[in-house]
């Protein structure tokens, strides 16, 4: 095989046939056919971007990458000129940058529609509080670091006032059923039919990591991770999948938290594969890089992703029937929903990616909920089923200042103050938790009043998160 061979196959003339020779010793050393290293070849020219990991022909794959992408300017080649529609809610209270992100994405060849919810904050590619709809592709940063982050409600038959009454008791409940802080595991390992899924033996990526998955399996996280008792008032009779829950007020048990380390390699890797493939995209854009949902790296980042959502669940699941477990209350029912997700839906008439990065999905009565902060109330929500907004809403009050600006504004002896004279009880957190470095949670329900209708308003009364000092935290944390 030589160089004129190489250019037969549909490589270019330069560094990428050398790479080719090289790549084909290489395998005819491993004691690959000819006729098998043509056709990986091929394969190499066709989507470089799966062979980017490949020991054989990994920098190949790159310098291909890297010649389809010089072969014409970004903008004519990805017609970032032209919008796709998109509507925003809550404009006022919303940073420009959160903004610029949004109409970044809409000018993507792949976008079809979008929507920026009220409590929208700056992130990577897609804004948090983003909703994207696309044809025939997903955008790992479009669904974020923390794959399948969600909340769930556990509503039980017992009144809020036991909190006063036996408030030691349920502080000792979340101290001893809850493990906080990036790296942190049980001692014990937890068990649950989420760790016999096939995807851990079969998936490429996925399957290096059912070990530390399993590991955590049943644990919160840092950041805005919580799990805190509190009071919850319902206002309209709560028909969720566990059971019917009527007018009143009653303990409850909130947690958010994901997928852990696992969502977050998942996320990274497959980020990484996008932009390979898209490295002809303008530095603000590169974070948005796709992957066709007709190519294995697609498919491979779509299994994951759906595997790191029942993972999540798994982590509260567990949570939560711990808790069960040590309150020996009945339950009466409760509410799960994630919002850094994509899902395949009709969109105008046709079938779409819809991506919710910080955003709860709100399909016509479709429940969720809205946390506010350690502080604020969250809310119990039944979706309206807005198309303009993708059928979604918010999925937090937002963060109207950085973590770093968090740090430096407030001073724990203030914020404790205020939360004591407010009935809350703070087991642990990290200051750039603070309420104050959330937006109004009030206005933030006002501002989506035509996306879904609150049925019933969670206090936090004890409240768990990361006490642990962090230093290095993400930005989407």
């Amino acid at each position: 095989m030589n160089g004129n061979d190489i250019l037969t196959l549909g490589f270019v003339p330069g560094k990428s046939v050398g790479l080719a020779l090289k790549a084909a010793r290489e395998a005819a050393e491993m004691g690959q056919t000819e006729g098998d290293i043509v056709e990986t070849l091929k394969k190499v020219v066709a989507d470089p971007a799966l062979y980017i990991d490949d020991p054989v022909y990994k920098q190949l794959a790159q310098q291909v990458s890297l010649d389809q992408d010089t072969k014409e300017d970004p903008k004519n080649r990805y017609h970032l000129d032209t919008y796709a529609p998109y509507k925003i809610w809550g404009r006022a209270n919303i940073d420009p940058g959160a903004i610029a992100q949004l109409e970044r994405a809409v000018r993507l060849p792949v976008s079809v529609k979008g929507a920026l919810m009220p409590d929208a904050h700056q992130g990577y590619g897609l804004p948090i509080g983003g909703v994207l709809a696309t044809h025939n592709a997903v955008i790992p940063y479009a669904v974020g670091v923390d794959i399948a982050c969600r909340m769930r409600l556990t509503i039980f038959d017992a009144s809020p006032i036991v909190l006063d009454q036996k408030r030691d008791k349920y502080r000792k409940i979340l101290e001893n059923n809850t493990c906080f802080g990036a790296g942190n595991a049980w001692e014990t390992r937890r068990d649950h039919p989420v760790l016999v899924d096939p995807l851990w033996r079969e998936h490429p990526i996925a399957r290096k990591y059912r070990d530390v998955a399993w590991r955590q399996l049943g644990t919160s996280g840092s950041g805005n991770h919580f799990v805190e008792f509190g009071e919850l008032e319902v206002q309209v009779q709560i028909e969720t999948p566990l059971g019917a829950v009527p007018p009143g007020k009653y303990l409850a048990l909130l947690s958010h938290s994901g997928s852990r380390r696992f969502g977050f390699e998942m996320a990274n890797f497959y980020t990484e594969a996008a932009m390979n493939r898209h490295r002809a995209l303008p530095k603000d854009f590169i974070h948005l890089a796709w992957l066709d949902l007709d190519t294995e790296t697609g498919i491979e980042y779509w299994e994951a992703m759906h595997l790191a959502g029942k993972y999540a669940s798994a982590n509260h699941a567990i949570i939560h029937e711990q808790i069960i477990h040590a309150t020996r209350f009945e339950v009466l029912g409760g509410v799960e929903n994630h919002h850094n997700f994509s899902w395949k839906e009709v969109v105008d008439g046709q079938e779409m990616i819809v991506h919710r990065k910080g955003a709860t999905p709100a399909g016509e009565g479709v429940l969720g909920v809205i946390p506010g902060s350690m502080l604020a109330p969250g809310y119990v929500v039944r979706g309206k089923g807005n198309p303009d907004s993708l059928s979604s809403a918010a999925h937090g009050a937002g963060r109207r200042m950085s973590r770093r600006e968090a740090f430096n504004k407030f001073e724990w002896e203030h914020v404790k103050r205020k939360l004591k004279s407010e009935g809350v009880d703070l087991l642990s957190a990290g200051l750039d938790e603070a309420p104050g470095a959330y937006k109004d949670i009030k206005q933030v329900m006002t501002d989506q009043s035509d996306l879904v209708e609150i049925l019933g308003a969670f206090q936090p009364r004890l409240v768990k998160m990361d006490g642990s000092d962090r230093k290095n935290y993400h930005p989407e944390d």
